[in-house]
């Protein structure tokens, strides 16, 4: 049974890492990141409903008087 030549098993490990390595440079490198990001100005909250600027209001149904 012939032995397993390993002698070269180094050089395309080292090289399958090398090449791996630019190939994720690159893909990394073609990506656009926001250089200064900066948070969305809060203007509004909430939205303005008519029955906000009134005043209101809620009867419990058990506060009513019986009928």
């Amino acid at each position: 049974m012939p032995q397993l030549d390993t002698s070269t098993w180094f050089i395309t490990i080292l090289s399958m890492i090398i090449t791996l390595f630019f190939v994720f440079q690159l893909k990394m490198s073609k990506h656009t990141f926001p250089e200064n990001p900066e948070p969305k100005p809060m203007t509004s909250l909430k939205p303005i409903t008519p029955w906000e600027k009134k005043w209101t209001k809620i009867y419990s149904p058990l506060s009513l008087p019986p009928q």
